[in-house]
C-alpha cells in the first residue's frame, strides 16, 4: 500500500511539473509530445503498480497460509511423549544408580586410588558403633553436652581428667577447624581450671603449640579434626590409655549439604583415624573398650 501511494505521488509530481512548463510557455512545440509521454508513463506506472500490488498480496497470503497450515498440523498422538519418555526414564535411572553408588561405595568413591585390600583395611566393624537413636533431641551443638551425658555411665564425671597429662577420655571429631572450635566452645560446660577442653585442630594453632599444650595439661575432653588428632597421636603427645569414646560430629553439613562422611578431604583421614591399631584392638574389648558415637 505504501509503495502504491509513493508511486501515485511521483506521478502527480511529474504531471504538475509538466503542467507548469505548459503554463510558463517553456513547452511550446514539445507540449503535445510531452503530454503523450506523460500519459504513457502514467499508464506504465499504473500497470506496474497493479502488478506489484497483486504480487505483494500473493506474498502476504502465502506465508500466512503456510503458517496457518503449519499451525493446524497436529503431532501424532503420543508422539512427543514417546520421544521424550525414554530420555526421562534414562535420566531418572541414572540418578537412582548414582545415588545407590554413593550410598554403597562411599570409600571407593572418595578413594579411587586405593586397592580393594587397602579399602578393607579401612573398614570399621559395625559392633564398634554405639546405638544413639534413643537421643531424641535436636543434634545441635548446644545439645552436645547432654548427648555425652546420655551415653556415659551413670554417676561418671565428664569433667574429671586423667592423672596423666594429654590423656582424654573423650574425643570429639569434627570435619573442619572452624566447626571443631565451635564444638570446643559447646563443651566448655565440662571445663575446669585443672582440665581445659583440648583444642586439637589446626585453625590458628600450630602443631608444636598443640604438642606443648598436651604435654603440660590434663584434659578430659578434646575436640579436633581427624588429621590433627592423628598427627598428635603419632607425635606421642596425645595419649589413648584412658580413651573411652570417639564422638563423630555427624550432624554438621556445609553449604553444599555435605557432612563429615561426604567430604573427600575428611573421609579418608577419618577412616585412617578410626582404624588405627590402637583403636582396632579395643573395639569390642572387655577391658578399656572404645565406643564410636555419631552425634
Amino acid at each position: 500500500m505504501a509503495l502504491m501511494v509513493q508511486q501515485q505521488l511521483c506521478c502527480v509530481a511529474f504531471v504538475a511539473t509538466a503542467f507548469l512548463m505548459l503554463l510558463t510557455g517553456r513547452g511550446n512545440g514539445k507540449s503535445i509530445r510531452l503530454s503523450a509521454k506523460i500519459n504513457n508513463k502514467r499508464k506504465r506506472q499504473a500497470e506496474e503498480s497493479s502488478k506489484q500490488t497483486e504480487a505483494a498480496a500473493g506474498n502476504a497470503d502465502g506465508p500466512s497460509n503456510k503458517k496457518s497450515k503449519k499451525g493446524k498440523s497436529k503431532p501424532k498422538k503420543g508422539g512427543k511423549d514417546k520421544k521424550d519418555k525414554p530420555q526421562q526414564d534414562a535420566s531418572e535411572k541414572e540418578q537412582r544408580d548414582t545415588k545407590q553408588t554413593e550410598t554403597k561405595g562411599g570409600s571407593k568413591r572418595h578413594n579411587k586410588e586405593l586397592t580393594a585390600v587397602e579399602l578393607s583395611d579401612l573398614s570399621v566393624p559395625e559392633s564398634s558403633f554405639l546405638d544413639t537413636s534413643s537421643f531424641d533431641s535436636a543434634r545441635q551443638l548446644e545439645k552436645l553436652p547432654a548427648f555425652l551425658k546420655a551415653f556415659s555411665p551413670k554417676g561418671s564425671d565428664l569433667s574429671r581428667p586423667s592423672e596423666e597429662k594429654g590423656t582424654p577420655h573423650t574425643l570429639v571429631v569434627s570435619p573442619s577447624g572452624l566447626r571443631a572450635a565451635d564444638a570446643v566452645r559447646a563443651l566448655r560446660t565440662f571445663q575446669t581450671k585443672e582440665s581445659p577442653i583440648g583444642k586439637l585442630f589446626a585453625k590458628h594453632i600450630k602443631l608444636e603449640e598443640a604438642k606443648k599444650f598436651l604435654e603440660r595439661s590434663r584434659i578430659a575432653i578434646g575436640g579436633g579434626t581427624p588429621a590433627r588428632i592423628s598427627d598428635l597421636i603419632d607425635a606421642g603427645s596425645l595419649k589413648l590409655g584412658e580413651l573411652q569414646r570417639i564422638v563423630i560430629d555427624g550432624s554438621y553439613v556445609d553449604q553444599k549439604q555435605r557432612g563429615i562422611f561426604d567430604m573427600k578431604e575428611t573421609h579418608l583421614p577419618l577412616l585412617k583415624l578410626l582404624t588405627r591399631p590402637e583403636f582396632r584392638e579395643r573395639y569390642g574389648a572387655e577391658e578399656k573398650r572404645i565406643h564410636i558415637l555419631v552425634f
